[in-house]
């Protein structure tokens, strides 16, 4: 229950709502609209008597049938258009209608079918949602994210170029999509208000012929700009933002391996940021890891890991998990790399491989000397998976490579014949790209595998151990969805000027806390998505405390931790947005808020930039 002491707060969703809008304005503005659950004053109030029917209708009411709806449509795209369009009309009953059904709806929203729909992105266009920035018009950046507010109305910001799209790689423009699906996660998993949020894409062009052939495709039908352009494109936005939207949280999402850690590594001194692709999969996939580890009786000193595909995911979790070790045993992280292997296409990364690799591959690279050394069954002087599995004896193998089925029988015996219980983690999305199966491991380790997947399935059965008991092993979705709302949640709340690896660490932990494993060896290594929003108030209050601790929190009257952590969590709660409807009172236009207003976009668009700092 809220805490009637924080109803004051800028953010509380306590009370009545504002309104200047009324009749069939009202009706099309999804933050507002109601449909047939306006009651018989409001209906009165705002000129609705003869656009609706009738009967009045609770939410759950309006719920049962938008299910009995969407249970109708023929396949999981024609589903996700179906919410689609939902979230367009009535914010408060889409996400109701998801928050009900989330375990059953949460692939359609979100991975493998959101995957799909970005891919028909152009075919199954119907209207703009979110902000589209050209390449090409540098220039009027700044004009077009002028159009979405004023210094007060942004909190969350997620901003994609759609090179490395959810393993399906270059999407374009389609890229938006990825861009409003995040938003629609840290509204649904975090309460942030999806009023005071922003979808973006930066149109570069595509290196995709079959959209540069497609003669629908929306976007700029050209190669992909790089170099100078590209990073003077992306700092004009980064820096056009900052300076409309001053306390938003800018998240990157899906770009390409050769910019996602550069550009992290840019604006993150400077600038509250984050890279879902390197900073969340890194901290979910540790938070799997440390789980995984309690189970095995291990602690991260003891870890020797393999992480299949160095892209911008494999490459982000392999740092997450070398600053945990770094900070665990007290060592320089060059002496906590040392704990783990990388391999890509060109096998396990070397020194020899020199400029082939990037700043951060490089980073992981084995002395190739060294590693000779060791007898290897090496052909074509490539160093494969199973190589490096029967001569590092690893005890946990990461998979982000898209490479499906890589994770062969003959690879996973290896591994457990060296390691009681083995901790695998295929990660690569969609699920047809998975690098092996829960099933398939589970029967080749005897049932020892503890197991975290990139996608959700369903628990295994199967007669494992020396008496081949009958046992369901739960396996867990290692899914960023867990952490990310979360970690924004508290930078968002705090106001945090920037997010640092104390606050990321505070997250890893708060997870790792929350873990079903802990309690049963059996049940997933991960809290799941049915209890995300339970979880996102525990990695906030963490985040906002670490920020507290570092100095990088601005925002005043934050709970002291004399008053207690249930001070904080109620804090936390009184400004996450909820699926309720809400009172409506009415205000003239005269005297009406932009937001009362139901306004998006400013009443004089900016043109000028000579202020920036």
């Amino acid at each position: 229950m809220a805490n009637r002491y924080f109803s004051h707060l800028p953010l509380s969703v306590r009370g009545p709502m504002d309104c200047a809008l009324r009749g069939s304005h009202l009706l099309n503005h999804p933050i507002f609209n109601k449909g047939s659950a306006f009651p018989a004053d409001e209906r009165r109030a705002f000129a609705l008597n003869g656009l609706l029917p009738a009967s009045e209708q609770t939410l759950e009411q309006q719920v049962h049938r938008a299910y009995e709806q969407y249970s109708t449509r023929a396949d999981d795209l024609a589903k996700n258009t179906f919410l689609t369009s939902l979230h367009d009309q009535n914010h408060v009953l889409f996400f109701r209608l998801v928050q009900d059904h989330l375990p059953e709806m949460f692939s359609v929203i979100y991975t493998p079918t959101e995957g799909d729909a970005i891919q028909n992105y152009s075919r199954l266009f119907r209207r703009p949602e979110g902000c589209f920035l050209r390449v090409d018009d540098v220039d009027g950046v700044f004009a077009s994210l002028a159009q979405w507010g004023t210094a007060d109305d942004m909190d969350y910001i997620v901003v994609t170029d759609g090179e490395e799209i959810l393993g399906i790689g270059d999407q374009g423009v389609g890229g938006v999509l990825i861009s409003r699906a995040k938003l629609i996660l840290t509204t649904l998993c975090a309460g942030i208000h999806p009023n005071r949020t922003l979808g973006v894409v930066l149109d570069c062009g595509t290196d995709n012929q079959e959209l540069l052939d497609d003669p629908l495709y929306l976007g700029i039908r050209q190669k992909r700009v790089r170099g100078e352009a590209y990073d003077r494109f992306v700092d004009t936005f980064v820096r056009s933002a900052r300076h409309l939207f001053p306390k938003a949280y800018i998240h990157f999402e899906d770009f390409g391996l050769g910019n996602a850690r550069r550009l992290l590594d840019t604006y993150r001194p400077q600038i509250p940021c984050f890279n879902d692709d390197v900073q969340g999969t890194g901290c979910v996939t540790l938070a799997a890891i440390l789980s995984g580890l309690h189970v095995t009786g291990e602690h991260l000193d003891d870890l020797r890991m393999v992480v299949f595909g160095a892209g911008s995911a494999g490459v982000g979790i392999a740092d997450q998990v070398c600053d945990a070790i770094a900070a665990s045993k007290g060592v320089k992280r060059e002496e906590a790399a040392k704990q783990i292997w990388l391999i890509d296409k060109p096998g396990l990364l070397t020194t020899d491989m020199g400029d082939k690799l990037s700043k951060t591959q490089q980073f992981f690279a084995k002395d190739r000397l060294a590693v000779d050394t060791v007898d290897m069954a090496t052909q074509d002087d490539t160093i494969g998976l199973l190589d490096v599995v029967n001569a590092f004896k690893p005890n946990v193998l990461v998979g982000t490579s898209t490479k499906p089925k890589a994770f062969t029988k003959e690879i996973v015996q290896a591994m457990a014949k060296h390691v009681e219980r083995p901790i695998i983690l295929p990660l690569s999305n969609p699920t047809r790209l998975h690098e092996a199966v829960p099933a398939d491991l589970l029967e080749w380790t005897d049932g020892r595998a503890l197991i975290a997947t990139g996608s959700p399935f369903d628990p295994v059965k199967g007669p494992w151990g020396k008496d081949k008991e009958e046992i369901e092993i739960q396996v867990a979705e290692c899914n960023n969805s867990v952490v990310f709302p979360g970690i924004g949640l508290g930078a968002v709340l705090c106001r945090a000027s920037r997010v640092t690896d104390k606050m990321l660490v505070a997250a890893v932990s708060a997870v790792a806390d929350l873990s079903p494993a802990l309690q049963d060896p059996t049940a997933p290594l991960l809290p799941g998505v049915e209890n995300v929003r339970d979880v996102s108030v525990h990695i906030a209050r963490k985040v906002i405390r670490a920020a507290m601790d570092e100095g990088v929190s601005t925002e005043e009257g934050i709970p002291a931790k004399d008053d207690g952590e249930d001070g904080l969590d109620e804090w936390i709660r009184e400004q996450m947005w909820t699926a309720e409807y809400r009172p409506l009172q009415y205000v003239s236009m005269e005297d009406a808020t932009r937001q009362a207003m139901g306004v998006r976009a400013p009443g004089a668009i900016y043109t000028r930039r000579d202020s920036w700092t």
